[in-house]
Order: structure tokens, then C-alpha cells, then sequence
């Protein structure tokens, strides 16, 4: 299964998606394409480092946000992408490209979805005290953050924590959820029915 990752920033997720694809443990994925939509990211010495083809699409030398994204799906396309990761891409697709390559798109959310979608999550999560917070990783659709849920894993909100604490804690989480998803999908062990995402 041909997989493409979606990158902006330091890449922390493509680096192990990498290191599972490098220690045989993404099932029957291939890590076929990595496209970064800013120029400086970081993950893109990650992709060096393990020998990837790399696209840097930046948004800046397109008109608007459709002609971006018809720029990306043509690529995607030529590259006979199977499945889309997005890991830390921070653009919103438009919902014509998200219904195009419908359950074929999956996100990593850091913290338990549907609770806090969107961004400064930890400082959210804080906020309004509750126990435990973590990440999921769902398909992609129309909504922000609202795709039909995959799997999830837990983190306890400690009394101490700051933002960057729990961040740290959740990204370990993310770490092992998101290359177990990825080879799932690979092995054809992942079904969805409309909202229900069946997990064998």
C-alpha cells in the first residue's frame, strides 16, 4: 500500500512512521511520498535521512487555496497514493478533496475527540480540568477534527502539568498509535460504516 505523509513542521510522527517502516513493523505499507507545505520544516531532514522522495508544495506560489490543492491531489494521483497521513500538515483541506480520496485520508489529533478539536489543545485541556486527555487518530472528512474515530489512547492530566508537559506525554502515545493504524489499514483490518470504524 503506497502512503503519502502530509508534514509542516518538526515531523516527530514521520519520524516514527519511519523508524516502524525501517524495523518492518507497517504491516504492508511503503512510505512512498512525503510532502511538506513549508520549506523550513524539519521533518524534511528526517525524510533525507531515510532516503524519501520529498515535495515541498508551499502555499505561498499558488493563487488561492483550491489551486493548491489541486496541485496536491494531482501529485498524490501521479504517485498512485493509496492512503493519506497527515502528521502535523497544518492546512485544512477543501471538502472536494477531502470527498475525492474519502477513507482514504487519516489525521492524528492530540487529544480525545470529539473533546477539544482545533489548536492550543493542552492549554484547553487544562483549563477545564479534566482527568485524562491523549490523542486519536480518525479519517478525515468535511469537519475539522470530526472524522469518523479509528482508535485512541489515554494520558492522565497530572496535577502539576503544563502544556508542554502533557504534550510530551501525549506524543509518546502518538508515537505507537499512529505506525499500529497505518499497518492496520495496510492489512485491510480497518472497515467503516458511515461514523463506526471497525477495528479486527
Amino acid at each position: 500500500m503506497k502512503v503519502a505523509v502530509l508534514i509542516s513542521g518538526r515531523g516527530s510522527n514521520l519520524q516514527a512512521i519511519l523508524k516502524a517502516e525501517n524495523n518492518k513493523k507497517l504491516g504492508n505499507a511503503e512510505i512512498n511520498l512525503i510532502v511538506s507545505s513549508n520549506p523550513n520544516a524539519a521533518g524534511l531532514e528526517f525524510a533525507k535521512n531515510y532516503n524519501k522522495y520529498t515535495i515541498v508544495l508551499d502555499p505561498k506560489n499558488h493563487a488561492d487555496k483550491t489551486k493548491y490543492d489541486s496541485k496536491l491531489k494531482s501529485i498524490l494521483l501521479e504517485n498512485n497514493i493509496e492512503l493519506i497521513v497527515l502528521a502535523g500538515f497544518m492546512r485544512v483541506l477543501s471538502h472536494s478533496f477531502v470527498d475525492y480520496f474519502k477513507n482514504q485520508i487519516i489525521n492524528i489529533h492530540p487529544s480525545l475527540l470529539p473533546a477539544f478539536p482545533g489548536l492550543n489543545i493542552h492549554e484547553r485541556v487544562l483549563d477545564y480540568g479534566v482527568k485524562y486527555s491523549g490523542c486519536t487518530v480518525h479519517f478525515v472528512n468535511a469537519e475539522i477534527d470530526g472524522g469518523p474515530i479509528i482508535a485512541q489512547r489515554v494520558v492522565e492530566v497530572l496535577d502539576g502539568d503544563s502544556p508542554d508537559s502533557l504534550a510530551a506525554r501525549i506524543l509518546v502515545k502518538e508515537h505507537i498509535l499512529l505506525p499500529e493504524v497505518i499497518k492496520k489499514i495496510s492489512e485491510k483490518k480497518i472497515s467503516v460504516n458511515q461514523r463506526r470504524v471497525k477495528v479486527n
